[in-house]
This record gives C-alpha cells, structure tokens and sequence, in this order.
C-alpha cells in the first residue's frame, strides 16, 4: 500500500463511508459492518448523493442482514472505483485530486520524489512518460470491515430460532464473504470458534490458482499468545492470517481488552523475535490443511505485523515501524477531529476540540461487560443522568445488537435497556444491601448506555438523517490520546503530521506513547485494588501480584531500550528517564492489605 498507516474502525458510523472519502487517495480503512440498518441507511444517503438507483432490502426478508451488508460493501466498491477512475483520468495540474494523491505520500515515497521530478520537467515527452507511470503505480486504499467476533447475538423469527448462520456476527461475515470485494475481515474482540468455522464455507477465503486470497483475515490481538492460538485455529482449517494487528490494552478507543500486566513495548518485541518461526510453524498447518481441501501451493502467503493505539507523533510512528519492523500504524481517534473523513456531528467535534486528559476515562457503560473508553461530554451521558433524575433509567431497547443477558428473562435482553435496568434494580432492593453498598450496585447498573443508537446518531445528525422519535444523544468512544488534539483539522493536516510535515502537537507535552499506556496501567491496576479491598482472596492477591510484576518487567525492558536508542528516534530520552522513574515509583508505592 502507498501509505504506512491506516484508519482502524471507529465506533459503529464514526467510520462507516470513510473508505468513500479517502480509498481514492490510496489511504486504507476498516469500517464495522454490526449495524445492517445503518448500513442500508447510508447506501439510500450516498445513492441519492450520487443520483444511484436505489431498491431498499426490507428489514422482514429472509437473509435481509446479509443482503443490506454485501449490497452496501459492492455500492461502496463500484463507487470508490468509479471516483479513482476518475482522479487518473486527470491532469497534473494543481487543485486536482491526482496531485493530492501524491502529495499527501510521505516525502521518503519513491513515488512521491518521481512526483516532484515529473512537475519539474517542462512539457514533452519525457515529462508524459513520467505522468504515465505515476498512473500505473497508484493504488486504491483498501476498503476493510470490522466484526467483533463476540457480538454474536442470536436471532428469532416469530418465536423461533433462526439457526446458527443467522446469528449476527455469522450473517455479517456472510454479507462480507458475498460481496465483490478484494479486502479483509478485521475481527476483533476475542475469538469465536463458530464464526472462525464458519468462513471455511467461502471460496474468497483460499488461495486461487495463483495463491492469491481475495477476501484476507486480520486478526487485531493484544498479545503474541493469543495471536498464535488463533492464528493455528486457522491454519488447521486452511485459512490464513495475513494481518496481526496488535492494540494496546488499554491506550486505545473503544473497548478496552486490557492484558494482565503486559505492556505494549514487550508485546512487540514478542513479535519482532518470534513473527519468524510463528509463520513457518503456521505455513505447515495451512500447507497441510490445504492439501486436504484439494489446494496446493509451494510458497508462504505474506503476513504482515501492524499496531494501532496511543500512537500521536511522526517520531514515535517512524520509530515503532523501523526498531519493530511493522508494516504499518493504525491511526484512529485523532482522525474524529478531520470532518472530511469522520462522522462527527458538529457540537461533539467542538466537544472533542476543547478537551483536555481529564474529559476522558475507562467506564463500565457498556452493556457487553467490557470496559469502555468514554468522553465525558457526549450527550448521551446528559440523557442518561437525566433519565435518571425522572426515576427512568436505561434506554428503549430497539436494535437488540447487544442483548446478552438472561438474568432475569428467558431470551437474552440488553444490560442498558430500561426493561433490565428496571427489573435488576427492584432485585437490588430486596438484597439487604448496605445503603453504600446498593448505591455502589446501583450506579453500575444505570452507568450503562445504548451502543446501538448512540454510535449512530452522530452519523444521522451530520447528514441529517434522523427519524421523528430517534435518538439523537451520541455516544462517542475516543482513546485518551485524542486529549493531546485539540482543533479540526484538514486531510492534508492530520496525514502531514503523521508523515512528519507539520508538528499539530508542537505546544503540547505530552507523554511517550509507551509512557502513557504504562501510567494507564497502573491507574487501572490501583483502581482494581480500590474496587476489590473489602473481597480479597488469596487467588486475587496472586492476580494483583502477577499484574504488578508483569508492568516491573516492562519497565524494565523500557529501561533497556531507552538505553540502546538514540534520541533521534525516541525523542528525548533524559524525559523518558524521568518519567518511568515517576511511574516505578507509583507502582512501587502501591500496597495491598
């Protein structure tokens, strides 16, 4: 691919026809294919924009998930073609959209200095042979999607079960598999056997007579382990893993699957020293399982290492991509502030603009029981307090993407939902509780919000797309990185300062990437200890012990690093001394009781 970073997904529309604003300049990015209805929504929207036929898929047909998913993924697709079609179709002339392709490369591009030499040649041939191969050379950004694996609901048509292909996740890889396109899956949020299965039924999936693989596998991981144990999963089944894409625990947007102590330094190196004999062992597995399926092939399909999560200057990009050898950084969060590539309604982004470290937190708002990444100023953490002060708390239920819960119903039912909300509070009641106690019970009940709706509203707000009675309250889930960020910024901005070009945080300290996951670890890790004084046990205490070993090895190994790496790479390294000492002596002072 032309650039050396990507757009990971970003909450449900947030990054939804994000592939349609930048795929044409080269630039890749996930979207999440979880919500069919936005996703046929925004086909009617786009449609009509670029005076497209439009036939809805009605909701009740049979196989409508999948349908709306495939439909919207190939409207995406002959679209983005179309757009790039055009851009080559283009002369070099400045304010065309073929120059932006190649001035938003990085300067270090052999693509972008032939770019440079081909305006300096006066106008003739050679100038034209020039122009022709920079034509030939370009490149679409891929047109990726996101499931997560677990969000897996079941779903019943007039009181039956509608069978395992059509649960949510399995429909939505379907939709994906079906469709026209030549990307990858990125599935996330653990792993799910049947789903994992499942894609054995798709042809798209296995190497072609050429050992090409049209539709690829990314796996996004926070530690070699699971990686490994997915990855062979896999392999037996002759499917392949081209992608590792490795997310900090916890310095990221979105849920946050944090490891046991494991910091994201070592996390690399893991890779970096075992990424070798992990693809031999796994090339055997899938050699094996191929040939069983009928398909030979003699050499070993690439498999590239990406990471994504925390990451906010040229420095410490080029710096993860050349000492870990990755193929690339996922960007996320800071792209919420670039209207021309994001979905954020206008008073959010002006939220999002004039916020600082503290507007930012890890919450249990959830309904999946996964902690959280919040924003303090959404307007959906307005509607739920509100909701609360009139003795309503939990949301109306109507997308059902995230029930999961039979605590007290015999189909499952979703933790933010004001039926839930309203039976687990009247069974707190009859608990005996301690006033404290049932106040502490209480709020993490009614701290939950609707993910299905409040992900969406941005979208519709910004295009004006909302329904009479629909929700208009955002949920909006950046990691703490965005804090650092604090204006609206161009394309051409937010890619200069990832490349180096322009500094957007010249003014700002701001800690070492590495640094700040580390410190996020050991807020984590002390207020686990807080929440958990009055029910130690001992298999706790050797949890709590563990986890605080794990993040004294990482400091450890920083330490090494910091020692080995010059400042041209790091940055100053007498500040990143100083700062894990302050972090060693947080963690060394924490006691447990």
């Amino acid at each position: 691919m032309p650039h050396s970073f990507h757009i990971p997904v970003l909450g449900l529309g947030y990054s939804i026809d994000t592939p349609l604003k930048v795929a044409r300049y080269g630039i890749s990015s996930v979207l999440s294919i979880v919500d069919d209805d936005l996703v046929e929504r925004m086909r009617a929207y786009h449609s009509k924009k670029r005076s497209v036929q439009f036939e809805a898929i009605p909701k009740g047909e049979s196989g409508s998930r999948s349908k709306r998913i495939t439909t919207y993924l190939n409207f995406l697709l002959d679209i983005i073609t179309e757009d790039f079609k055009v851009i080559k179709q283009q002369g070099f002339t400045a304010g065309n959209d073929i120059c932006r392709y190649f001035e938003l490369l990085p300067d270090t591009s052999k693509l972008k200095h032939v770019y440079k030499l081909m305006l300096d040649y006066p106008e003739g041939e050679i100038k034209q042979t020039f122009q022709s191969l920079l034509k030939n050379t370009m490149r679409m950004g891929a047109i990726d999607v996101n499931i997560m694996a677990k969000v897996d609901k079941m779903n019943y048509l007039n009181g039956e079960y509608s069978g395992d292909i059509n649960t949510d996740a399995l429909s939505a890889l379907r939709g994906f598999a079906e469709s026209k396109l030549s990307a990858s899956v990125v599935l996330s949020a653990g792993m799910n056997p049947k789903l994992y299965s499942y894609m054995e039924n798709f042809g798209d999936f296995f190497p072609d007579q050429n050992g090409k693989l049209k539709k690829k596998i990314i796996l996004k991981v926070s530690d070699f382990r699971s990686a490994l144990i997915q990855a062979k999963f896999l392999a037996k089944k002759g499917l392949w893993v081209s992608e590792f894409r490795i997310e900090s625990g916890l310095n990221c947007g979105g849920h946050a699957f944090a490891t046991e102590g494991y910091l994201l330094g070592p996390i690399l190196e893991d890779f970096k020293l075992s990424k070798n004999d992990m693809q031999i062992e796994l090339f055997k597995m899938y050699q094996t399982a191929l040939v069983h399926k009928g398909i030979k092939i003699q050499k070993q399909p690439k498999q590239r290492i990406s990471v994504q999560g925390g990451v906010g200057t040229a420095t410490e990009h080029n710096f993860l991509l050349d000492y870990y050898n990755l193929d690339a950084i996922g960007w996320g969060s800071p792209f919420l502030l670039v209207p021309e590539v994001t979905n954020v309604d206008a008073e959010t982004l002006g939220h999002l603009a004039g916020s600082g470290e503290c507007d930012f937190y890890l919450s249990e708002a959830s309904p999946l029981g996964i902690r959280f990444n919040n924003f303090k100023h959404s307007t959906i953490e307005r509607q739920r307090t509100e909701r609360i002060k009139k003795g309503r708390p939990g949301s109306p239920c109507t997308k059902k993407y995230l029930c999961n819960n039979t605590e007290f119903t015999e189909q499952p039912i979703c933790t933010a939902s004001r039926e839930y909300q309203h039976l687990k509070i009247k069974s707190l009641k009859t608990d005996g509780l301690s006033a404290d106690e049932y106040q502490r019970q209480y709020d993490l009940v009614t701290e939950k919000i609707c993910l299905c709706e409040g992900l969406c509203a941005s979208t519709y707000i910004k295009y004006d797309l909302a329904k009479p009675k629909e929700s208009n309250a955002v949920s909006i889930c950046p990691g703490p990185n965005l804090a650092y960020f604090s204006d609206v910024y161009s394309l051409e901005d937010m890619v200069g300062h990832i490349y180096g070009k322009t500094d957007l945080l010249a003014q700002v300290k701001r800690p070492h990437v590495f640094i700040k996951e580390l410190n996020l670890y050991i807020d984590y890790l002390q207020e686990d200890i807080k929440r958990q004084l009055q029910y130690f046990s001992n298999k706790k205490r050797k949890q709590i012990d563990a986890f605080k070993f794990q993040l004294a090895e990482g400091m450890v190994y920083y330490k090494k690093l910091f020692a080995k790496v010059t400042d041209q790479a790091l940055g100053d390294v007498d500040e990143l001394y100083e700062q894990l000492a302050k972090a060693k002596d947080k963690l060394d002072g924490m006691i447990v009781e």
